[in-house]
């Protein structure tokens, strides 16, 4: 172990950034579950859903915020302050693209929600579970083989994701003859598959800090 790693794991730090990274993932998990029932309901409840979930992605903005002030507030940090740097940037990457997945949905009056794009919404959901697991497990790193489960389902989610948006936009160009419809629901695809990437960037960030400190 190096000098420097030894003296950050000896020295006192400051917990609230556990705190901030758990409550962060609690607004995801809020949040994905809301875009779950988005595309359940009928039109008329969409509006107030992307409503309640445009309040999560400012209270996720919030403890964002939060986060990079306590960055420059705090002499010995719990980790490597470029990687509490990633993973909050990544955690609010997904809160964004959720959100602008949400209202999207109601702008472009989208009436159903194909197949494929359920899944992709069910996938953020799951990735973003796991993401909360593998938070609550950042103040003790012991719990190696957990961990590591729960970043492999996170790639595998992406994975899964992948091949979903191919298909989906596929099937769109291929049965869809509305141009503007056409845009509107790739706009949507995209925004939904590139969140999975986002769950996957902040899964990557996790391992990073198990490598460094596991």
């Amino acid at each position: 172990m190096r000098l420097d790693r030894i003296i950050q794991v000896l020295l006192p730090h400051d917990e609230k950034f556990y705190t901030y990274f758990e409550e962060s993932a609690q607004n995801l998990v809020n949040a994905s579950t809301l875009l779950l029932e988005l595309y359940k309901c009928i039109p008329a409840e969409r509006p107030k859903l992307a409503q309640q979930i445009n309040e999560f992605e400012h209270q996720g903005d919030a403890v964002t915020h939060k986060i990079y002030a306590e960055l420059n507030a705090t002499f010995v940090t719990p980790f490597d302050r470029e990687d509490i740097h990633l993973l909050a940037s990544a955690l609010d990457d997904v809160m964004d693209l959720i959100d602008g997945s949400a209202s999207r949905f109601i702008l472009y009056k989208i009436s159903g929600c194909p197949p494929d794009m359920k899944t992709l919404i069910e996938i953020i959901h799951s990735s973003v579970l796991e993401i909360q697991k593998g938070i609550s497990l950042l103040r003790d790193f012991r719990q190696v083989d957990e961990l590591q489960k729960i970043l492999r389902k996170v790639n595998e989610y992406e994975n899964q994701a992948d091949s979903i948006f191919g298909h989906a936009v596929a099937d769109l160009f291929e049965n869809e003859k509305d141009p503007i419809q056409i845009i509107k629901m790739k706009e949507i695809l995209v925004a939904l598959e590139t969140a999975t990437d986002a769950c996957e960037d902040a899964a990557n960030v996790m391992e990073t800090l198990l490598i460094k400190h596991g």
